[in-house]
């Protein structure tokens, strides 16, 4: 195979090259009840039958032959949801609810708001055509037609179609199971009191987080020193144990950096090392035996972009999403931001009455600035700057 391209990759032609080499994860049956929200469905839902099951009223009134309602008609029984009521007799009407069955005979039904009631028998104001105020059956989803496709996400709107076409159970893509790694020497837990050149380190709740949020399962976040055996002895355990491993820090080239050279001797095959992104830039990715390591800068913002660019379309990939991302909208800046000539920079920024507000955290380590952004902006290559007004790609948050 031939050696990676040693020149900065942009973030799409990264993507690409990591996404052609992965497939959804197998697939496993399970019932709407265990906790499906978020899964991605591996084969196409087919209804169990009509939805609606029957015809059945859209209103409280009376069910009616639209043809018979010329003057006043006598009542003639009810139906309410739950009911299978008695055929409708030429020349009467029933009292019925919203959602009840349309007794057989009737063709039209007619609100209780234009009823006028005399005793045992009732007129209406108006003409009543048929078909008024009927749900006709199988005319949201017919009986064998699909309710969700393979490839989409299954979310509660989602499930309760399902559930209601008369569906128990659905064919699910099993989620990608990440570890998650951080190195550096001056790291230490958040809450535990910090010596001089010491930070409490933050990447493995923000990997560990936005991976649960997209649905995957984190196996175990671990913290490890700047040392090149206990470097390699982590990442062996995780490419064992997991179909993501995730690192942040060490993959640069400095004499502490130990992350890529453990990788080679763990036989992991380098895709590429460095993307044409600011923040970001020295971003590793590679494969072995279908398991994907990503391993991340160490500063905050370039974690998330490498998240964003990268990662959680390739975890989007293997859950068996036939759309992995990332999804992207446009709103106009209210402030310029600066392009660059040779690198896409990504900016935070938040939603104001204007557009999207960048947050000044031009910095990679800036993740105070960043804490409010409801998304990322995405600045072209090129020269001069993106205008205030200018509508500008975004990523949500």
């Amino acid at each position: 195979m031939a050696a990676p391209d040693p020149r900065p990759l942009l973030p799409e032609d990264a993507r690409a090259l990591l996404l052609e080499r992965l497939s959804p994860l197998p697939a496993e049956t399970l019932a709407l009840s265990s906790g499906l929200a978020g899964r991605v469905v591996a084969t196409d839902v087919h209804a169990a039958h009509d939805l609606p099951p029957f015809d059945n009223s859209a209103m409280d009134g009376y069910a009616v032959r639209a043809a018979d309602t010329g003057g006043e008609l006598p009542l003639a029984g009810q139906s309410f949801a739950g009911d299978d009521p008695a055929r409708l007799e030429p020349h009467t009407a029933m009292a019925i609810a919203t959602g009840a069955p349309l007794p057989a005979g009737a063709d039209s039904v007619v609100p209780i708001e234009v009823a006028r009631v005399h005793g045992d028998r009732v007129s209406f104001d108006g003409p009543v055509e048929a078909g008024d105020h009927v749900r006709p059956r199988g005319t949201d989803v017919p009986a064998g037609a699909v309710v969700i496709s393979a490839g989409n996400t299954l979310r509660p709107l989602a499930l309760a179609a399902i559930a209601t076409s008369g569906v128990a159970e659905v064919s699910c893509h099993r989620p990608p199971r990440v570890c998650v790694i951080v190195t550096g020497d001056e790291l230490v837990p958040p809450g535990e009191p910090l010596l001089y050149g010491q930070i409490h380190e933050s990447n493995s709740i923000l990997i560990a987080a936005r991976c649960e949020q997209a649905g995957a399962l984190v196996t175990s976040v671990e913290r490890v020193r700047d040392d090149a055996e206990a470097t390699r002895e982590a990442l062996g355990h995780a490419l064992e144990d997991a179909d993501v491993v995730v690192t942040s820090g060490g993959v640069s080239v400095g004499t502490r950096d130990h992350v890529k050279p453990s990788l080679a001797a763990l036989g992991v095959e380098q895709l590429f090392w460095r993307l044409a992104v600011q923040p970001g830039r020295p971003t590793w990715c590679g494969l072995r035996d279908g398991r994907v390591v990503v391993g991340l800068p160490g500063n905050p913002l370039s974690v998330l972009v490498g998240l964003e660019l990268l990662l959680l379309p390739a975890l989007r990939r293997l859950a068996g999403a036939a759309d992995p991302g990332p999804a992207t909208f446009r709103l106009p800046l209210t402030t310029p931001l600066r392009k660059d000539p040779q690198r896409l920079r990504v900016r935070p920024v938040r939603f104001a009455a204007g557009g999207a507000e960048p947050l000044g955290a031009d910095l990679s380590h800036q993740l105070g600035r960043a804490a409010i952004a409801d998304a990322l902006a995405l600045v072209p290559i090129g020269d001069g700057e993106l205008a205030a007004g200018t509508p500008v790609e975004l990523i949500g948050l």
